[in-house]
């Protein structure tokens, strides 16, 4: 097995969050794309099953891999036993089908899906409150290690955990079983530069999400202070190799600390402006170019 491979969300297709993005486009034509295009697995999303063998079954005429899936989490609205309960079923699916880690996103008190100003996302407004949050999830992330698969903690746009400085708080303060998924586009769109960013948590990082940016659009998306919504439908993000960031540079850093697993290609787009067999092949052509440059692979 390559230690990096190269996976995609099916997001390019259609949108859990904004459902009349793509909502029309059967599960079925992302799969058969994604393969055509030479992806070698696919994250969940709404359109999956939700039992372990229906996800497996999906995915097995395609020869795709289960990459890793979203789970919304409350914890910082909930006990840990709470949302060991809650988050049970979705560990199984993930590792039966191979998948060693769980896209973890902070969804307590987020205003990633409404049409709310960024400027107004939840924030733990004390040192005990950020510390409390710490210890829960690393108790949980002992929870989903000691089941075979490694909470990746996705800092997002509209959530408790957006910024470099919460990164930064965050890993500080939890234990190395809470692992971080970092993210090109939210991490600047949260104001962070990415290449500074990941090499300061490159420790951490089990699980990386390849989103670009149009400069512009952020700079736009910031001065009117958008929603996230806002961000999505006005072209903010794009795949790699679309948009400003530099992905040779953020690839010689994970290369240069042996990271060992996915690629996701992932952008938050309407597929009606940017359709979704083209631009899902160029964010792959992109990094499988730099990817060939450097490893071979």
């Amino acid at each position: 097995m390559p230690a990096i491979r190269i996976g995609i969300n099916p997001i390019s297709w259609s949108n859990d969050d904004l459902p009349a993005l793509g909502g029309e486009t059967p599960l079925s034509t992302a799969l058969a794309e994604g393969k055509d295009i030479g992806y070698e697995g696919f994250e969940l999303n709404g359109k999956f099953p939700k039992d372990a063998k229906g996800v497996g079954d999906v995915l097995r005429p395609y020869g795709l891999a289960l990459v890793s899936g979203w789970y919304s989490s409350r914890l910082a609205r909930r006990s840990v036993a709470e949302e060991v309960d809650a988050i049970a079923g979705h560990l199984d699916l993930l590792r039966q089908n191979g998948a060693s880690v769980l896209v973890y996103g902070e969804v307590a008190d987020s205003i990633q899906g409404s049409p709310i100003r960024l400027i107004e996302r939840p924030r733990f407004h004390s040192e005990q409150a950020w510390q409390d949050y710490a210890d829960k999830l690393t108790e949980l992330a002992r929870f989903t290690l000691s089941q075979g698969v490694r909470l990746a903690y996705h800092h997002h746009m509209g959530a408790y955990v957006e910024s470099p400085e919460d990164i930064d708080q965050l890993m500080r303060r939890t234990g190395p079983e809470v692992g971080l998924l970092f993210d090109s586009g939210h991490c600047y769109m949260g104001g962070g530069e990415p290449i500074e960013v990941l090499r300061k948590h490159i420790d951490r990082v089990c699980h990386i999400h390849f989103k670009d940016v149009r400069k512009p659009v952020v700079q736009l998306a910031r001065n009117q202070m958008w929603s996230f919504p806002d961000c999505i439908v006005n072209g903010t993000f794009t795949v790699p190799g679309d948009g400003d960031i530099d992905f040779a540079s953020l690839l010689d850093v994970l290369l240069a600390a042996n990271y060992e697993g996915w690629l996701v290609v992932e952008a938050e787009q309407d597929p009606a402006v940017a359709p979704s067999y083209i631009y899902a092949k160029k964010g792959y052509d992109t990094l499988r170019a730099l990817l060939n440059e450097r490893v071979g692979q």
